[in-house]
């Protein structure tokens, strides 16, 4: 008889924890441009190499390069520098604003900025994102109203949801932004269904979701995948890797043993794996999956790979699970300051121009939070408490009627 082995348990570790050095180098990272860029009929069989490479557009000197270079009007990626500059100042202000205890909760969207501005300038006005609560950029690169993003924040009596939300899960149909919702994984399945229902009816409208590379380790993620690929639906699937959950790292959702682009394949669905730091690569591979989802080649899943700069929440203290400087040694870099020297590069930037516009928009945000303040925060002017009962169904259910009379309403 052979001899037994002990099996033992493999329980996933990060390379490094507080205290230790930042190291990255075991990330396979491949020069800018060296991706191949397939027809948008290719077969998913044929492509199956792309989910485990790395769509890179932004070589090192800010030059776009390769096949996967978009052909874009400097005006878009101007739009596009100011959108992530938006985010990342209203983020800041905001977060002082919490630990000023002027509101409950607030979460960064720091280093990751790219993908939320590039895919909503990418996208048609009609479609209809379904967001993870890093997406904020989405909104500012269609121009949302600032003070209706403090309002909700604040959960004041201006809050355009009524304090029916917790802070920063925004919701906005008119923007093409579904509501956000803090269970992640039934955003995918809501997406899936969206899509399935355009294409039922003959529209022409597709939609794209998001969710955390943690959020890959959850049934909702493949019950999502298995719809969207029996039925073609016209939608783009997004996985966030940021490398780390609340406290946990990627590889226990699996990001060890092989990519997130790499779940796609046992689906039968195109796997594209893209550098989320750079805005071009974004931008080219979001108008290539939206092509092939509206041409009826179905869906595509896009892992975005990218570094949570900050903490995961106001909640949060990353200096317990990670270290320090971790966030500014990322290997690929400030997606702001790549985009910035890519446009000065071509000639339609400059250090000047970049600076008048930072302090336009730091002028914008404390606009938008003074006027916020002016109706309420500190948990001060508060909804109207008939919005508890309205909404919630069609017509008015003998419950809602009973606890609105319980509450002298």
């Amino acid at each position: 008889m052979a001899d037994h082995v002990a099996l033992s348990l493999h329980i996933p570790e990060p390379k490094t924890r507080p205290g230790d050095a930042p190291d990255f180098s075991d990330l396979k990272i491949p020069g800018a441009g060296l991706t191949r860029r397939p027809p948008i009929d290719t077969r998913e069989v044929e492509m199956r190499d792309l989910a485990f490479d790395l769509v890179r557009v932004l070589d090192d000197d800010g030059k776009a390069v390769g096949p996967w270079a978009p052909q874009i009007e400097p005006d878009i990626l101007r739009k596009g520098l100011r959108a992530m500059l938006l985010t990342r100042l209203f983020d800041e202000r905001m977060f002082n604003a919490h630990r000023q205890g002027k509101t409950s909760f607030f979460m960064k969207s720091t280093g990751e900025e790219a993908i939320a501005c590039a895919q909503s300038l990418a996208m048609r006005r009609d479609d209809m994102c379904f967001p993870t609560y890093r997406l904020a950029g989405w909104l500012m690169a269609r121009d949302y109203p600032l003070l209706d993003m403090v309002n909700q924040i604040f959960s004041n009596a201006h809050d355009p949801l009524k304090g029916r939300q917790l802070p920063i899960l925004y919701s906005a149909r008119q923007y093409g932004f579904y509501t956000i919702s803090g269970n992640l994984g039934s955003r995918f399945g809501h997406a899936v269904g969206w899509a399935m229902a355009s294409a039922y009816k003959g529209d022409d409208k597709i939609a794209i979701a998001h969710v955390g590379e943690g959020t890959t380790a959850e049934g909702a993620f493949h019950e999502a995948l298995t719809f969207a690929a029996v039925y073609r639906a016209p939608v783009i699937l997004n996985v966030t890797n940021n490398q780390w959950a609340i406290s946990s790292f990627q590889g226990i959702a699996g990001g060890e043993e092989t990519t997130f682009a790499a779940k796609a394949i046992g689906y039968g669905v195109p796997g594209l794996r893209v550098d989320g730091n750079d805005f071009l690569a974004v931008y080219a591979a979001t108008q290539w999956a939206a092509e092939r989802a509206r041409s009826n080649h179905g869906p595509t899943l896009i892992e975005l790979f990218t570094y949570r700069v900050a903490g995961h929440s106001t909640s949060d203290d990353p200096s317990k699970y990670r270290p320090k400087d971790e966030g500014a040694l990322w290997p690929l870099g400030d997606p702001i300051e790549r985009l910035k020297q890519h446009l000065i590069g071509i000639g339609q930037w400059s250090d000047e121009r970049h600076a008048q516009l930072s302090a336009e928009l730091v002028d914008a945000v404390r606009r938008a939070m003074k006027e916020g303040e002016a109706v309420g925060a500190h948990g001060k002017s508060k909804p109207d408490p008939h919005a508890m009962f309205e909404d919630v169904y069609k017509s008015p259910d003998w419950r809602l009627v009973e606890q609105q009379r319980e509450l002298g309403l």
